[in-house]
């Protein structure tokens, strides 16, 4: 047995032997790496957000770049008067909104409560580039969270090893995703949260069997090839306007907050001609929370009660594992309470929960 395994291994050395002889080396090409660059965006400077400016913080724009070379634009939020290096904060969402709405309240809002924080703009809207425009990616958008925790990184007035992210509706599940990933994250806040993943493969409440789910294939394959025929993107619309008397409470809610003045911005695919139609495709096979059990950093899920997302949140949670994950239900509160309702929104116990793990 000894001596046929002996034979066997002279073989392949003999035959390794011949191929080298037989094929000469070819030198490598001297391939240079890939440059960190952000591109030029033009950015607007004035206070065009749909809450008020704080006058205990410092508000200035940036921009970073993501792995895949779109760069990003952000408002940063410095307390006034700090010294030292900060705890720091990404914040992204809702779906389908931009950083001047609920992200950049957020982000403001823990400011005030001594973190340096920054409210990004996804890939594809808002200011950040990235074209075409108006799509999603579950790949792309949980790298966006990533390239925020770069930038803060390497920040003077960041401490790189206390760093959190924040995401709002369908940027909840992309920053568990995030954290999952990426374990320079010690802190994840994911609030009012949806699965995109799971709504756009199942539907509400799961309500899409396979058969459904293929037809929808279908009709947006359909659409790629419409799409490539007439050289754009068919848009598939904001949250439906004008409102239809039978529309169900929670469409009411996101008519209230994104088509008035309470939330609307023109940059905002909500509140104007929405995603891509196409832009949920991936959604449908990649779904983002297969690794949730293994975060090991601290991770916080905030729903309202009354909210209609409130079991993608509670389904979360029960991915998790370990002592350093919390479930915090927000009594009365519907979805888009948690968007702006600064009654509903529970600051503190989001505060104490960065200021424990942010240490």
């Amino acid at each position: 047995m000894n001596v046929k395994k002996t034979i066997g291994k002279t073989s392949l050395s003999i035959g390794l032997a011949c191929a080298v002889t037989a094929y000469a080396a070819v030198p490598a090409v001297n391939v240079e790496p890939s440059p960190i660059k952000a591109e030029p965006l033009k950015l607007e400077q004035k206070w065009d957000k749909v809450f008020k400016q704080s006058p205990k913080v410092n508000h200035s724009k940036v921009t970073f770049v993501n792995r895949y070379g779109i760069t990003l634009a952000a408002d940063l939020y410095i307390p006034k008067n700090f010294s030292g290096q900060l705890p720091a904060i990404a914040v992204s969402g809702p779906f389908g909104a931009v950083k001047e709405q609920s992200s950049g309240l957020y982000a403001q809002t823990l400011a005030e409560r001594g973190f340096l924080t920054i409210a990004f703009d996804p890939s594809f809207t808002g200011e950040s580039s990235g074209s075409p425009r108006y799509v999603a990616s579950p790949d792309i958008n949980t790298e966006d969270f990533s390239a925020a925790v770069d930038y803060l990184s390497t920040r003077e007035d960041v401490d790189p090893n206390r760093i959190g992210i924040l995401g709002i509706c369908g940027w909840g599940g992309m920053a568990i995703n995030a954290a999952a990933m990426d374990t320079r994250i010690k802190a994840t806040v994911a609030s009012t949260m949806y699965d995109m993943t799971r709504v756009n493969a199942k539907g509400y409440f799961d309500s899409m069997d396979e058969n459904a789910r293929y037809e929808l294939r279908e009709k947006l394959n359909q659409q790629r090839t419409s799409d490539y025929k007439n050289g754009y993107y068919a848009l598939a619309g904001g949250v439906v306007d004008p409102l239809p008397a039978d529309a169900p409470q929670f469409v009411k809610d996101y008519y209230a907050y994104y088509k008035t003045e309470r939330g609307y911005h023109p940059r905002s695919l909500n509140s104007n001609r929405g995603w891509n139609v196409t832009s949920s495709l991936s959604f449908m096979t990649m779904p983002i929370l297969s690794y949730a059990g293994e975060i090991r950093n601290a991770v916080m899920i905030v729903h309202g009660e009354k909210a209609h997302s409130c079991y993608f949140g509670e389904d979360a949670f029960k991915l998790l594992k370990g002592d350093n994950k919390e479930l915090v239900i927000v009594s009365g509160a519907s979805h888009t309470d948690l968007y702006d309702q600064m009654d509903k929104i529970p600051f503190d116990k989001i505060e104490v929960f960065y200021k424990t793990y942010l240490k």
